[in-house]
C-alpha cells in the first residue's frame, strides 16, 4: 500500500511539475549557446540601473551582487548534486535541477552588468555647467578639431575660465573638458596647441522633449561639462609637447594629430567633396561632409560607410593579413622553415591596433577590433574561432568597460547586424557549401557566382532587416531602398575604395599618398552617386513615429531569441518581435509639446499631425517633435486665423485649429482649450477661457483657479514639456522623465 501510495505522490509531482520540466528541457538541449546570453543578461542589469529614477545607494547594489553571487554558488552546487542523484532515477527534477545553473549565471550577470553601470558613472564623475554663463574668457587646450561647416568644433581639456562677479565659479565647479564652436572661417587650429577666447558657455543640451534622446548623459559620460560658441577671435598658441603628460593619456593627441593631417591631405589630392568623403570612409573625420551629401547617405540606407563600421577594421586586418603574408612567401628561406602565417597575423593585428587608435576607438571599431584580436589570436595557437560565441564575448567586454554604449545607436546597430550576420551565415553556410560543391546544375564558376549574388544579397538583406529596429527607434526613419543602394556601394567598398586607402595610409610618409587616392576616388564617386540617386527615388523614406522603451526591448529580446537558439523554439521569438512593431500604435503621443524656453510649441491637429510654431534657436527641437511624431516636416501653422477675441467662439468645424495673434494662441482639442500666452497682457483672457495655460510669463497668481498652469519658471525648472488632452490631462516633464541622477543639473535654486 504504502509503494501504491509513493507512486501516486510521484505521479501527482510530475504533473505539478510537468511544464517547467519540459521548459527546462528545452533549456538543457541548447547547452552549447548558455554563454551567449551572458551579454544579454549584463545589458540587462545595465538598462535598469539607467532606467531607475534615482541612484541607488553603492553598498546597496554590492550586498546585492554579493548575495546573488553566494545564492547562485548554493543552487549551482544544489543543481550538480541533484542532477548526479536523479539523472539516472528519471526524475522529472532531473532537467528543472540541471536547468538552474544558467538560471543562477543570468541572475549573476544581471547583477555584475547594475554594478557595473553604476561603477563607470561614479568614475566618470566631472563638473558640469549647471546654468547659461557668460561671455567668459575661456581657454584651455586643444585635443580634437572636428570640422563644422565653415568654422570648427573644438574640444578643450585644462580649462580656465575667467568671469565677471555673477559668473564666476568655484574651482571644483569648472569642467574638465568642454566644447566650443568656432564659427568664423579659419585655418584648422593644431591639435594639442592652447586657445584663449570669450565664448558664452551652456550646459549640455538636456532631451528636446520627455523621452528624447538624452544628450546630457551622453557628454556626462564623455567626461563633456558644458558647450558653447565663440564671440571673439580666438588666440591659438601652437602644441608643446613638452608639456603633455603621457601618463595621463595625452599619447592619444599623437592620433588626433595624425587625423587632421590625413584629412588635410586628403582634401588636397581630391576635390569635393570626394576628398572629405575618403577621410570619412577611412578615419571617420566627417564633419566637414556638406549637409546634402550625409542626407543622401541617410535615405540611402548607407550611413554606416561613413561610421567607420566593423566592416573597415576587418578590411584593414585582411589586407595586412594577405599582403604581409604574400611578401613573406616570396622569400623561399622564410616560407619553408617559418610560420608565415603566424607572423602575417601578428603584424595584421598590430596594424588594426593603430587604426583602431587612428580612427578614434568608435564603438563599431572597438566592437571589430575585439574580434578580430580574437580571430588572429587563433591563428597563432591553430585554432579556429567561434564567431558568435566571439561576438558574445566582445559585447561583453565592451559592456564591461563602458556601460553607458548600451544606449549608444552605434553599438546597438553594430551587434544587432553583427547578430544576425552570424545567426544567418550558421543557418545558410552548409546550404550553400552543398550547392557549391555539385548539388546543383551547372559549372563550378557558375555555382561560386551565384553563391557569392546570393550571400551578396542576403547579407544587405540581413544587416538591414537586423538594424531597422534601431534606426526606427533612434531617428524614426527608414530606408526603404537601402538593399538596392547596398548591393552596389558596399562591394565598390570593400573590392577598391579600402584596399586603395589601405594603399594611401601606406605611401603617405613617402608624400606618394596621390597614387593610391586618384583611383579611391574613383570608387568614391561611384558611392555618391548611389546615394544621391537612390535617395532622390520615390518614397526612400518611410518616416516612423516614436517606438517607445519597452518596444524596442521587445523587438531587441525577440530577435536575440531567434539568433542565438537552434532548435524550433526559436521561432518563438517572432511573437514579441511582433509586439514591439505594433507598440508605437498602441502608445499614444502628445497632443501638445512646448521647449524649455517656451519658444517653440507644437500642438496636433484634426489630422493627427503635429503643427509646430517657433521664434529663432529652436529648430533642432521642432525637428525631433515632428519626427517622432513620424512626419517629414510639421503641418502648415495657422497663421493670423482669427483674432482673440473669437477664441470663446469655436465649433466642432474648427476644433484643433489654433487662433493666433502677436500675444500668443488659444487652442482646442478633445473638449480642452489650451491657451499660449506669450505677453503677460494675454494672460487675463486666457485664464478665463483656459483650463490649461502654457505662458512665457509668470502667470501663477493671475491664474490661481487654472487647473493646469506652465509658466516660465516650470519651464526653467522641468524643461520641456509634453501634454496629453483626453478624459484626464497628463503632463510630464524631461526632469519627471528622467529623474535624480548624476547627469540631471540639480533643479535651479535647490542645493546638492
Amino acid at each position: 500500500m504504502s509503494a501504491e501510495r509513493a507512486e501516486e505522490a510521484r505521479s501527482a509531482v510530475s504533473r505539478l511539475i510537468g511544464w517547467p520540466a519540459r521548459l527546462f528541457d528545452r533549456l538543457n538541449a541548447e547547452r552549447e549557446r548558455w554563454p551567449l546570453w551572458l551579454p544579454v543578461c549584463l545589458g540587462l542589469g545595465i538598462a535598469f540601473y539607467f532606467a531607475l529614477p534615482f541612484e541607488v545607494d553603492r553598498r546597496i547594489a554590492l550586498s546585492a551582487l554579493a548575495g546573488l553571487s553566494a545564492l547562485a554558488a548554493v543552487l549551482w552546487l544544489m543543481s550538480a548534486w541533484h542532477r548526479e542523484t536523479w539523472q539516472d532515477s528519471g526524475s522529472p527534477m532531473a532537467p528543472i535541477t540541471a536547468g538552474m545553473r544558467p538560471v543562477c549565471a543570468a541572475l549573476l550577470a544581471t547583477a555584475l552588468g547594475f554594478n557595473a553601470a553604476q561603477w563607470r558613472t561614479i568614475e566618470v564623475a566631472a563638473p558640469m555647467l549647471e546654468k547659461s554663463i557668460g561671455p567668459v574668457v575661456v581657454s584651455g587646450r586643444i585635443i580634437d578639431v572636428e570640422a563644422r561647416g565653415p568654422g570648427w568644433r573644438l574640444t578643450l581639456d585644462r580649462v580656465r575660465i575667467e568671469a565677471r562677479r555673477n559668473d564666476a565659479l568655484a574651482a571644483e565647479q569648472v569642467p574638465r573638458k568642454l566644447r566650443v564652436t568656432l564659427r568664423q572661417p579659419m585655418a584648422a587650429p593644431p591639435v594639442g596647441g592652447q586657445i584663449e577666447v570669450r565664448a558664452m558657455l551652456l550646459p549640455p543640451p538636456e532631451p528636446a522633449m520627455p523621452g528624447g534622446y538624452d544628450f546630457q548623459r551622453r557628454a556626462y559620460f564623455d567626461g563633456i561639462g558644458a558647450t558653447g560658441f565663440a564671440v571673439g577671435t580666438p588666440r591659438i598658441a601652437p602644441a608643446d609637447r613638452a608639456n603633455w603628460n603621457y601618463w595621463e593619456g595625452d599619447w592619444t593627441l599623437h592620433f588626433a594629430q595624425a587625423r587632421r593631417a590625413i584629412t588635410e591631405r586628403f582634401t588636397a589630392a581630391l576635390p569635393e567633396p570626394i576628398g572629405v568623403m575618403a577621410a570619412a570612409l577611412l578615419i571617420g573625420e566627417r564633419g566637414a561632409i556638406p549637409e546634402h551629401v550625409l542626407a543622401a547617405f541617410r535615405d540611402s540606407g548607407l550611413a554606416h560607410l561613413i561610421a567607420i563600421s566593423g566592416m573597415n577594421v576587418w578590411l584593414v586586418a585582411a589586407i595586412l593579413l594577405v599582403v604581409v603574408r604574400a611578401g613573406f612567401a616570396f622569400v623561399p628561406a622564410l616560407a619553408l622553415r617559418y610560420p608565415i602565417k603566424k607572423w602575417a597575423a601578428v603584424v595584421a593585428f598590430l596594424g588594426t591596433l593603430g587604426y583602431l587608435l587612428l580612427c578614434g576607438t568608435t564603438v563599431p571599431t572597438q566592437r571589430a577590433f575585439l574580434m578580430t584580436g580574437v580571430v588572429l589570436g587563433a591563428i597563432l595557437i591553430d585554432r579556429t574561432a567561434i564567431s558568435m560565441r566571439l561576438c558574445a564575448w566582445a559585447a561583453a567586454a565592451l559592456l564591461l568597460l563602458a556601460p553607458e554604449n548600451l544606449h549608444n545607436p552605434s553599438f546597438q546597430m553594430s551587434f544587432g547586424a553583427v547578430v544576425a550576420l552570424i545567426a544567418g551565415y550558421e543557418a545558410g553556410r552548409k546550404r550553400a557549401a552543398d550547392w557549391r560543391a555539385g548539388a546543383g546544375t551547372g559549372s563550378a564558376w557558375g555555382r561560386t557566382t551565384v553563391v557569392y549574388i546570393a550571400g551578396l544579397l542576403a547579407t544587405s538583406l540581413i544587416a538591414i532587416v537586423a538594424t531597422s529596429p534601431f534606426a526606427a527607434f533612434h531617428f524614426n526613419r527608414i530606408a526603404v531602398y537601402g538593399l538596392a543602394a547596398n548591393l552596389i556601394a558596399v562591394p565598390i567598398t570593400s573590392a577598391w575604395v579600402m584596399p586603395w586607402g589601405v594603399l594611401a595610409l601606406a605611401l603617405m610618409p613617402f608624400g606618394l599618398e596621390r597614387l593610391a587616392l586618384v583611383p579611391m576616388g574613383w570608387g568614391i564617386e561611384i558611392i555618391v552617386w548611389t546615394a544621391t540617386t537612390v535617395a532622390a527615388w520615390p518614397g526612400a523614406v518611410l518616416p516612423v513615429r516614436a517606438i517607445p522603451d519597452a518596444g524596442l526591448a521587445l523587438a531587441v529580446l525577440g530577435g536575440l531569441w531567434i539568433c542565438l537558439w537552434r532548435t524550433r523554439w526559436r521561432w518563438l521569438g517572432l511573437v514579441p518581435i511582433a509586439l514591439g512593431a505594433l507598440s508605437p500604435l498602441v502608445v499614444p503621443l502628445p497632443d501638445v509639446i512646448v521647449s524649455a524656453d517656451g519658444r517653440a510649441i507644437a500642438m496636433r491637429d484634426a489630422q493627427g499631425e503635429l503643427m509646430a510654431w517657433s521664434e529663432r534657436g529652436n529648430r533642432f527641437a521642432i525637428e525631433t517633435w515632428v519626427r517622432r511624431n513620424g512626419q517629414s516636416t510639421a503641418a502648415p501653422w495657422p497663421d493670423g486665423a482669427a483674432a482673440r477675441g473669437q477664441a470663446a467662439e469655436y465649433s466642432p468645424a474648427t476644433d484643433r485649429r489654433p487662433l493666433c495673434d502677436r500675444q500668443g494662441c488659444v487652442y482646442r482639442a478633445a473638449g480642452h482649450v489650451v491657451a499660449y500666452a506669450r505677453d503677460a497682457a494675454a494672460l487675463g483672457e486666457d485664464c478665463r477661457v483656459a483650463g490649461i495655460v502654457i505662458s512665457t510669463v509668470p502667470a501663477r497668481r493671475q491664474c490661481r483657479d487654472v487647473p493646469v498652469v506652465i509658466d516660465r519658471f516650470d519651464l526653467w525648472r522641468n524643461g520641456s514639456h509634453a501634454i496629453w488632452l483626453g478624459p484626464e490631462v497628463r503632463v510630464e516633464t524631461v526632469r519627471s522623465t528622467r529623474g535624480q541622477r548624476p547627469w540631471v543639473p540639480i533643479e535651479p535654486g535647490v542645493r546638492r
